[in-house]
């Protein structure tokens, strides 16, 4: 044991858990004798070394800097609850007990966030970490703990700290994780302590994933190597404000008239800063605070080009040619945080009030959608104080990420939240114009700011690199030789600087400022009341989320929080920006009392699903123009108007029902054009045949849902896919396509062969809501040019909607028996559309055998693409899962006790414990875990209990 533990009692499993752990123990017995059979290296593993991490879960730890006993209760799934006599015995309490269940992923975690898997994995990582060090996240949130946070949450994370390095102390790699016994054959890497500002910098890596429109802006950028401004216009619609309702439609919004006022100072008038969002990319798009840019999306994209006004102006200067894709492979290189950043990111939640409840007080459901990972990105558990009291003030429990104390999802005993990303605009790319040892900027020459940092190389030489910044930020550039280069052929006016070797590229975001997100999470750990929770959001800096709450006052309500970036010029920071043109810098932040909430509204319920949070004509700030386009919201405020309509009561039951609908919106859109198509292949009608009477439900089981998103998919290939410039297309995809600037057919002699770029989950068109408005304004124009494609082979060219509609059909057709067999009784959208769930490291870059012991899968799967249910796929790069649910969870006000949750994976990172997958089947099967509170329901469900003692 380490020196400051000793035990009473060795681990035992869980009650529940026995009968998984001893067919566990078997697999392992069996993989053990497979590998010293057959691998070389095989004779150092043994069942010893697999459960030599497993975590002791019962008897008695000392645990040296408890100031009292601390009890640490765990269910028959494993999930811990704390129960502390102080904050500081408290936390310290959750440090040990991650550690313990998590430590190597929390080291990963810790690495990817200070630019630092080189020192864990070797050179292959080295790109990686500096493109991390440019952006110096561990040093931002050094900076935070340093002069931002407050005593008390320093105080919190230090006891963090404590706990997880008393876990830590006197234990070798093999003794915490197999992981590190699978890494000691490469290297000799040892884990460090764990530091407060471990535990911040995870919130950097958070914001990244989360970071709103970066992605639309380079690919704006990029279409228009091949895509003209009408195109352009055509791929980025403008929001269906008419149909699909914003979050705040009841809202309220402090000291409005200020707002308006602050709008006018940095601009034009706010009441003409909206005016022009609604127009297309004049004048009036270029105001500080005016305008929604969701509205004034096709002025942005007619100026991505140089037409539009001032709009087009801006544009011009901003626009990036294809050496745009050399930074989009970076960011496709990076392993993710939370999740694959782009259009499926997002979440549900929603909150509905007594007056509509079986109960008679408020049920709040959430299910963050995020890319799949082993262990799940999210750890469950409860931090109780025996007496909540001034020097014991936290009683709740929920989500939160291992290696971050508190809790980010879930309730205490007076309210609850959930959490959605916003996806408001707070990243900008900008143009450098890089002169010797500095950069243009208001007609000067001007020093770089440069730091030198050296990289550590687990097996090799380290090292060093530069990094850049301008007063827009570091240059990303740098990191990439086809970044150097960047805007090498742009479109600049003829006031643009001279483009020499090219324009550098900058990257200002609003997470590479000192903030206070840790504090918040403290403050809405403990908040009593609305108020409460409101002051403690507007300390949520980074990210900006949407947060829904409810209390047992019967209260609900909406609140967005966040640091949003006001600019006095732009196309709503929908394109890169000309980083030499003050005019172009950000002129302050949204006010935090000027943000957008709702409370009570007097429809009884608020929904968010990743729509606009607001109307840009009552609104005077723009947020982005990068809205999701509402196909989830609208389903679920549907659905909870289906239930409440003459007077009916929606249950907890019926939360989670709504989680689980499978409904394809656009599969009602299409499916009536599909079935008047006549295909004159006799094994396309049969496949037609099956969307006869469908009711647009994608089942695991249904064979119409698999054979209409195999049409989907091909409608967009055909239509858009094959007309998107490489940097955009799937990675291997080869295709003679058509040239520059048209989307009509061409002579065969005018093609040529290109080959797509991008990581096959990120690409275009991937199929999201934005794609179903796209192809919902074009259903109008048969004739439009989008619908023309050329033949190939034996398959028929298109030259309208129908024409194109059959080709896809006959694609789909093939496609699905090349993948699911000739035999249409045989099909199932589930065959296609399957998850693996993949340790982050070494299961997906590790030996077979090590990918075999640490992964788990594959699981067959509804839902799908911008559904509720929203088990999300790349249209672009084929069925497979690439993101889900992460957790779901329905919270009932009216008992805690009576709340529900289940997280994708289990409570355990230890690849062979019971509770490494032990509720992903349940999730799988849309099934929700009792969520015991109360410190009797508590009780009555612990399996194992252990007692830490100072």
């Amino acid at each position: 044991m380490p020196p400051n533990t000793t035990a009473s009692t060795g681990q035992q499993p869980g009650k529940s858990g026995r009968r998984k752990g001893r067919k566990a123990r078997l697999i392992v017995l069996v993989l053990v004798l497979a590998l010293i059979g057959g691998v070389a290296y095989g004779s150092y593993w043994s069942i010893s070394t697999v459960r030599a991490s497993f975590p002791q879960t019962e008897g008695t730890l000392t645990l040296k800097g408890l100031s009292g006993p601390v009890e640490v209760k765990r269910d028959t799934y494993g999930i811990p609850q704390i129960y502390a006599s102080s904050d500081a015995d408290l936390f310290m309490a959750q440090g040990y007990v991650q550690a313990q269940d998590r430590f190597y992923e929390m080291d990963v975690r810790r690495h990817m966030a200070s630019g630092r898997l080189s020192e864990m994995f070797g050179k292959s990582q080295v790109d990686n970490d500096e493109f991390l060090r440019t952006l110096g996240w561990d040093r931002v949130a050094k900076q935070e703990y340093d002069t931002k946070l407050s005593a008390t949450t320093k105080k919190y994370l230090q006891a963090y700290a404590e706990g997880v390095n008393s876990y830590l102390q006197g234990k070798d790699g093999e003794d915490i994780s197999l992981e590190y016994a699978a890494l000691g054959f490469t290297n000799d890497y040892k884990p460090q302590e764990w530091t407060p500002v471990d535990s911040i910098s995870w919130l950097k890596a958070m914001a990244w994933d989360l970071r709103g429109n970066m992605q639309d802006e380079i690919d704006r950028a990029l279409l228009t190597s091949r895509l003209g401004p009408k195109q352009i216009a055509d791929l980025y619609p403008q929001y269906p404000y008419g149909r699909n309702k914003a979050i705040v439609q009841e809202g309220q919004y402090s000291e409005l008239a200020g707002a308006f006022q602050q709008g006018g100072t940095n601009g034009s008038s706010g009441t003409n800063g909206t005016s022009g969002a609604n127009g297309t990319g004049g004048t009036s798009t270029g105001t500080a605070s005016g305008g929604s840019g969701a509205s004034g999306t096709s002025g942005t994209a007619s100026g991505a080009s140089g037409t539009g006004g001032t709009g087009g102006t801006a544009s011009g200067t901003a626009g990036l040619d294809s050496q745009l894709g050399g930074l989009t492979r970076v960011l496709d290189d990076l392993p993710p945080a939370v999740g694959v950043n782009g259009d499926g990111i997002g979440s549900n939640s929603w909150v509905v009030g007594g007056e509509h409840t079986i109960t008679g007080k408020p049920l709040l459901a959430n299910d963050p959608h995020l890319s799949p990972s082993l262990p799940s990105v999210w750890y469950q558990m409860g931090l109780h104080c025996r007496s909540v009291s001034s020097t014991c003030q936290y009683d709740v429990s929920g989500y939160t990420f291992a290696g971050m104390p508190g809790v980010i999802i879930g309730h205490n005993q007076d309210i609850a939240w959930g959490m959605t990303n916003s996806g408001v605009d707070v990243t900008d790319l900008y143009l450098e114009k890089i002169t010797g040892d500095g950069y243009l900027y208001d007609g000067k020459v001007k020093p770089f700011e440069t730091r030198e940092e050296t990289i550590k190389v687990a097996g090799g030489s380290p090292k060093k690199i530069v990094v850049r910044e301008t007063n827009n930020g570091p240059l990303l550039s740098d990191r990439d030789e086809e970044l150097v280069k960047v805007g090498k052929k742009a479109a600049v006016d003829t006031a643009a600087p001279d483009r020499g070797d090219g324009y550098g590229v900058a990257l200002r975001w609003t997470a590479l400022q000192p903030g206070t997100t840790m504090d918040a999470v403290f403050a809405m750990d403990k908040a009593k009341n609305w108020t409460d929770f409101r002051k403690a959001a507007s300390q949520f800096e980074v990210p900006s989320q949407n947060l829904i709450y409810a209390d047992n006052e019967n209260h609900i309500g909406y609140t967005l929080p966040g640091r949003i970036p006001l600019r006095e010029k732009s196309d709503n920071g929908s394109i890169p920006a000309p980083g030499w043109d003050p005019e172009y810098r950000w002129t302050g932040y949204v006010p935090q009392d000027a943000l957008p909430y709702e409370y009570d509204p007097e429809r009884g319920y608020i929904v968010t699903a990743n729509q606009a949070v607001i109307d840009p004509d009552t609104y005077p700030y723009t947020l982005t123009a990068d809205w999701g386009y509402g196909a989830r919201s609208q389903r679920i405020t549907d659905l909870i108007q289906s239930k409440i309509k003459d007077g009916g009561k929606i249950s907890t039951d019926d939360m989670r029902q709504m989680q689980l609908d499978n409904s394809s919106e656009v599969a009602r859109l299409l499916v009536p054009t599909l079935l008047k198509i006549d295909p004159e292949n006799k094994d396309v009608r049969e496949a037609q045949k099956l969307l006869e009477g469908w009711d647009y439900t994608q089942d695991a089981d249904s064979a119409a849902a698999a054979y209409f998103n195999a049409v989907w998919r091909n409608v967009l290939k055909l239509a858009f896919g094959n007309k998107l410039p490489k940097e955009l297309r799937p990675r291997g995809q080869c295709l003679w396509v058509e040239p520059v600037n048209t989307t009509g057919p061409a002579d065969e002699a005018e093609k040529v062969r290109e080959c797509g770029q991008r990581d096959p989950d990120r690409a275009q068109p991937d199929g999201g809501d934005r794609w179903f408005e796209v192809v919902r304004k074009l259903m109008d124009q048969p004739d439009s040019e989008w619908w023309s494609t050329p033949k190939v082979g034996t398959r028929p060219a298109a030259h309208d909607r129908d024409q194109l509609f059959k080709r896809a059909m006959i694609d789909a057709r093939w496609e699905l028996t090349a993948k699911l067999g000739k035999d249409i009784d045989s099909w199932s959208w589930g065959r296609l559309h399957r998850l693996f769930l993949k340790n982050q490291t070494l299961g997906t870059a590790g030996p077979g055998f090590i990918q075999y012991a640490l992964n788990r899968g594959p699981w067959e799967l509804g839902g799908g693409e911008a559904t509720v249910n929203a088990t999300g796929w790349n249209a672009a790069g084929g069925y497979g899962v690439v993101w889900v649910p992460s957790m779901r969870m329905v919270v009932n006000l009216g008992d805690l006790d009576k709340s529900k949750w289940i997280n994708l994976s289990g409570a355990s990172g230890h690849a062979y414990s019971a509770h490494y997958v032990d509720q992903t089947e349940k999730w799988a099967d849309g099934e929700l875990l009792p969520w015991a509170f109360s410190d009797q329901a508590v009780e009555k469900s612990t399996s194992d209990k252990l007692v830490l003692k100072p």
